[in-house]
């Protein structure tokens, strides 16, 4: 039976705004994605209604906010607010329970964080200064190649000849990308090309040890490109059921312990 108490977390990312809500057994009751806009304090209220409908419970029923993510100092209904690494690495460890190498693939950063069997962050690493092997990158490609982003995961999976990328910058990509439409390559090729220079960037941030898990809004929406990374490492990757939320849980999972 699902406990009327709940607790929130919100991740208030550069692109998507996500809000998890929990009950006392730590059950995912009610959640929203949306993108976050120019106005995220509105945004956070508007994921909130959603989930609140979802989870059948009310706001006077959420015991306790915490924020994180790029905006999380806009959130005007959380008490308290913490760092994205520790709510990706909390959430992570709520569901992999055991030391983990995970690789989140955000709309404008990446991180590689390791934690140890007890759940402890033993290390990470961030990229912030470039959009390469990001959800920016990815949709930068789309645009140039004038399909939808759901369709690159199809277009990927049709590929048998890829084409392969030099650059890891986005600029300099999408004219790589451009010269091999003017080549005449094809689609599902290039795609394929993409996905993999967004691989292979990730990949060269860290060393992967332990069990891996993806997360992340591309993960997400991007099936194809987990089963890609892991003929690429020769290894079983593992994916919560919410990629995209990992962040709002650990989030939330702060709130129940405050």
């Amino acid at each position: 039976m699902v406990s009327k108490t709940t607790y929130a977390g919100v991740d208030v990312g550069a692109s998507r705004t996500k809000i998890a809500l929990l009950d006392s057994n730590q059950n995912l009751i009610g959640h929203a994605v949306k993108r976050s806009g120019t106005d995220f304090a509105a945004t956070a209220d508007t994921c909130l209604a959603t989930a609140l409908k979802m989870s059948g419970t009310q706001k006077s029923d959420i015991k306790f906010t915490v924020s994180t993510g790029y905006g999380r100092k806009n959130v005007v209904f959380a008490q308290d607010s913490k760092t994205e690494i520790g709510c990706h690495a909390k959430g992570c460890y709520l569901y992999f329970p055991f030391a983990t190498t995970i690789i989140d693939i955000g709309g404008q950063d990446n991180k590689v964080i390791k934690l140890d069997a007890e759940g402890k962050r033993t290390s990470f690493k961030m990229n912030r200064k470039c959009a390469a092997g990001t959800g920016a990158f990815l949709e930068e490609m789309a645009m140039r190649l004038d399909v939808t982003l759901d369709d690159m995961n199809e277009l990927a999976s049709q590929s048998d000849n890829m084409v392969k990328l030099g650059s890891f910058c986005t600029v300099f990509s999408a004219t790589e990308v451009l010269e091999n439409i003017r080549q005449g390559k094809k689609l599902p090729d290039i795609v394929k090309g993409v996905y993999y220079s967004m691989i292979k960037r990730v990949l060269e941030m860290d060393a992967l040890t332990e069990k891996v898990v993806m997360t992340g809004g591309v993960v997400a929406h991007n099936a194809f490109m987990v089963k890609m990374t892991e003929e690429m490492i020769g290894r079983k990757i593992l994916v919560p059921e919410y990629p995209q939320l990992t962040g709002a849980i650990g989030a939330a999972l702060y709130a129940m312990q405050s």
